[in-house]
């Protein structure tokens, strides 16, 4: 355990993980102090919790709420910024030991390759840094200090698993699905639907952009290619199942046949609190699990006609480069438009699926190849949405 108190900056501060890792330094004075605190546009709660956690500097990405945040907040003695550079800055900062990521989409990734190359430890919650950037980050992780620790449930349960194991032994790693709202619904039906049925999760309350992600099960791809890098383990050992109760949180099985799995409710406390105890356990980060409230424990096989968007991993694998970037660009633009009602469920789909076809390929991208293709993706996407008529194939 760790016994020092660590300095910690949270990227992405008024999320979701964020507010929830939040409230765990908060609650273990003695052990975290939160330094920086970042938020894209929601200025009036990063105020809030700024006053709270009392950092060194908080900071809005979002220029325009600038002036609201710096005249709240400067004469309290907190010193406010603006902008992607100086979030970059912030994250390489004399009183940071750890930085947490917990952004989504594509705006983790410059704040994480900072961070590793200032040797700080990371608490990754932002899944598509290393689904768009997966070898670059590993190449930049192997010149540094910086350690990950995987927040997202399903990546902290295979960690967990592999505590005292040699990953030599790994048959597979198995990620768990809880099937999102759209589970039992038929191809016909999910066809059919709005914004307001993708975002009911069953299971999980999440930001809006990650619960279209479950219902599309593009999450899941991100996760099986985030899982490679994490792991370091080849594509053919990395599977989903779709567990319903959301309870078995991963699993990894070994070549002699034992399965081990980490088992917890769908609390995101948990593995945010291993995290930051850089793989030690802190008391009472969860509510206990009691196994005789849940007398059956399901899994299914996940249905690629219905969710295409899971066989997206199995592109990227296929193809490398910057392929993953592509996708998540695609789909970043594609979800938004589903939100605003722009476009139906399966146009998602579509519209990555013509955008990967689209944006030329680099086989051995560096950072501004990430960049461009990012670009790139992103305009090409927005231009069939703009005519949707283009994306539409046959069903």
């Amino acid at each position: 355990m760790v016994k020092t108190q660590k300095n910690i900056a949270v990227i992405g501060a008024t999320g979701s993980i964020g507010t929830q890792t939040l409230e765990i330094i908060g609650s273990r004075p003695e052990l975290y102090k939160a330094t920086v605190l970042a938020a894209g546009s929601r200025v009036d709660d990063l105020i809030g919790l700024a006053i709270r956690h009392r950092p060194s500097l908080a900071i809005i990405a979002d220029e325009t709420k600038y002036n609201r945040l710096r005249e709240a907040l400067e004469p309290l003695g907190i010193a406010t910024a603006t902008g992607d550079e100086a979030l970059c800055e912030a994250v390489c900062r004399d009183d940071v030991d750890m930085v947490v990521t917990a952004t989504v989409g594509y705006s983790g990734l410059a704040p994480t390759i900072a961070a590793i190359k200032a040797d700080k430890d990371i608490a990754l919650a932002n899944k598509e840094t290393l689904v768009v950037a997966g070898e670059y980050i590993t190449g930049l992780l192997e010149k540094s200090m910086s350690r990950v620790f995987p927040v997202d449930s399903e990546h902290s349960a295979i960690y967990q698993c592999l505590q005292g194991e040699d990953k030599a032994d790994v048959k597979r790693l198995i990620i768990t699905a809880s099937g999102g709202p759209f589970r039992t619904w038929t191809a016909e039906r999910i066809s059919e639907a709005t914004a307001s049925d993708a975002l009911r999760h069953p299971n999980w309350s999440m930001g809006a952009k990650i619960t279209i992600d479950s219902a599309t099960m593009m999450n899941k791809a991100f996760e099986i290619i985030e899982a490679k890098w994490l792991f370091g383990l080849d594509a053919d050992k990395i599977t989903a199942v779709v567990h319903p109760q959301s309870i078995v949180h991963s699993m990894v099985e070994f070549k002699d046949g034992a399965i081990k799995a980490q088992l917890g409710l769908p609390d995101m406390k948990l593995p945010i609190a291993y995290a930051l105890c850089e793989g030690h356990r802190l008391d009472g980060a969860e509510k206990p699990l009691s196994i005789s409230d849940y007398e059956n424990l399901t899994f299914e096989r996940p249905d690629p006609h219905r969710f295409p968007c899971l066989t997206l991993a199995g592109e990227a694998f296929s193809r490398m480069g910057n392929s993953a970037c592509v996708i998540n660009a695609a789909n970043e633009i594609a979800v938004a438009a589903f939100l605003n009602g722009r476009i139906g469920f399966n146009d998602i789909y579509r519209t990555i699926e013509r955008t990967l076809d689209a944006v030329p390929y680099v086989a051995t991208p560096d950072y501004d190849d990430f960049v461009t293709s990012n670009s790139e993706a992103r305009m090409f996407a927005s231009s069939l949405i703009g005519n949707k008529s283009t994306i539409t194939v046959i069903p």
